[in-house]
């Protein structure tokens, strides 16, 4: 049976969950949410409710081949960098701003509050239910020259070093990554000086965290 872990029941944990639940093949989820009210609208025979933070149950529960098939980031958050500084320690890597010389580079980059650069081939809101084709968008019909997550490997912006972990399509608009690819990530982090930029992209959006060691 495959097992998925939905990190985050807002929207789009929940379109997740319905999404993937629909499908023939065998799957045990396990939901985690800080918000129990979100959990129990998900309650089935084939779930495990989590209720906490969804860093902290990340960070205590996924260790190397014992994980689960896929991980579904579906916070507010860059779920992958927030682990990386929970497993690493805060005495031992911070987050920075991304210099704003990158901006130049990257399609359509936006600056969140938390210091994260979002970077998308949209510049309008893309609907839930994508397919995310191999080399076209749905919506404008055009070619996409080149993946984000390809635009993204091939950043080169000294003294930064660029990491990517790229989400894969496990439904219409549903992304995910393997655990091994966090700890090949994290691998990564450890055996280089920095400092970073840890990006989690698919073929259209990206997120872009700088890390750097203290």
């Amino acid at each position: 049976m495959e097992k998925i872990w939905i990190i985050g029941i807002g929207r789009f944990g929940w379109l997740a969950f319905q999404g993937l639940s629909r499908g023939k093949k065998a799957r045990h989820f396990v939901l985690v949410n800080s918000r129990e009210e979100n959990l129990l609208r998900c309650a089935a025979p084939n779930c495990s409710l989590e209720k906490g933070d969804g860093v902290t149950f990340l960070e205590c529960n996924l260790n190397p081949g014992r994980g689960p098939g896929w991980i579904i980031p579906a916070l507010p958050i860059h779920l992958a960098a927030e682990w990386l500084l929970a497993r690493l320690g805060s005495e031992r890597f911070c987050r920075v701003i991304p210099p704003p010389e990158i901006m130049s580079l990257l399609p359509n980059p936006k600056l969140g509050p938390e210091g994260n650069l979002y970077v998308s081939h949209a510049d309008f809101m893309c609907p839930d239910d994508c397919a995310e084709p191999r080399d076209f968008c749905t919506v404008t019909g055009k070619r996409r020259e080149k993946n984000m997550f390809e635009i993204l490997r091939g950043l080169r912006f000294p003294p930064f070093q660029t990491l990517v972990l790229r989400s894969h399509q496990l439904g219409p608009g549903i992304g995910g990554y393997r655990p091994q690819h966090l700890f090949h990530l994290l691998e990564k982090v450890e055996r280089s000086k920095g400092p970073y930029l840890v990006s989690t992209a698919c073929r259209c959006h990206g997120v872009v965290t700088a890390l750097e060691r203290l």
